[in-house]
């Protein structure tokens, strides 16, 4: 195990206040912004971070997430991040994360999906050629037992929201952060299905960019069994992202 856990980055926090809902539990945004934050350590600590990427005109760009829970750490509870690259492709690399509660439980654990493009072409990079290909001496065999992120495919043609991309939702790239879209998705549920109900699996698949003054509009199918199936469009018909959410009794 020692070889696997010198690859494996582990990153602790605290469930502030300002970070859980009225349940007093994380939320799926700060968790889904806490995965993005620690794959950029961990990628820093090894030499393919943003800024040393940015100089070879390079960046990282999250394709999908796919989170599956037991339970979201509590308000003022300690909790720990482990991340890890399962595989690297010439143009995509797997990467998988374990949320531990105060205990160093399992509590959930999560497989994400990134490329990298070069910032002038906006083109995918070979990984395998970058830095001489050391980028798969990270790979490691730490066990991630959640299923792969799914197609989702939507066929619903009526809205059920529609937003205009704001000030709060532009990131440092100029474009809707990518945790935004989580927190609209959450939105399109009333706040009963959070009181009675918790989220068992969540995915995300990133499409396409939006701006500032985009128009978004949300399309969702219900799937039966607390399983929902979203699409964001700009614009009226470009698609943005997909996403999954299934919920189960609490």
């Amino acid at each position: 195990m020692s070889e696997n856990s010198s690859k494996i980055g582990k990153y602790q926090f605290v469930a502030e206040p300002f970070h859980v809902d009225f349940t007093g539990r994380l939320t799926m945004g700060v968790l889904g912004n806490h995965l993005l934050n620690c794959a950029g350590f961990h990628a820093s600590d090894r030499g393919f971070g943003i800024a040393t990427l940015n100089e070879d005109n390079y960046t990282w760009v999250l394709s999908r997430l796919a989170i599956e829970l037991d339970e979201m750490p509590f308000q003022y509870e300690d909790f720990t991040i482990w991340t890890w690259v399962e595989n690297v492709y010439r143009l995509f690399t797997d990467r998988n994360f374990a949320l531990l509660d105060k205990d160093g439980k399992k509590i959930g654990y999560a497989r994400s999906v990134w490329a990298m493009i070069n910032l002038n072409t906006r083109k995918p990079a070979d990984l395998l050629a970058l830095h001489g290909g050391s980028i798969v001496d990270y790979v490691c065999d730490e066990p991630c037992p959640i299923e792969k992120p799914s197609r989702i495919k939507v066929t619903s043609t009526e809205p059920v929201a529609t937003l205009k991309a704001k000030y709060s939702d532009i990131d440092i790239n100029g474009h809707v952060n990518s945790i935004r879209y989580i927190e609209h998705i959450m939105d399109l549920f009333p706040i009963e299905m959070y009181k009675e109900k918790r989220i068992r699996r969540f995915e995300m698949a990133y499409v396409a960019e939006s701006y500032y003054n985009d128009e978004l509009t949300l399309y969702k199918d219900e799937l039966g069994d607390g399983a929902f199936d979203i699409e964001v469009k700009k614009n009226g018909n470009e698609v943005v992202c997909r996403s999954k959410v299934i919920f189960t009794e609490k």
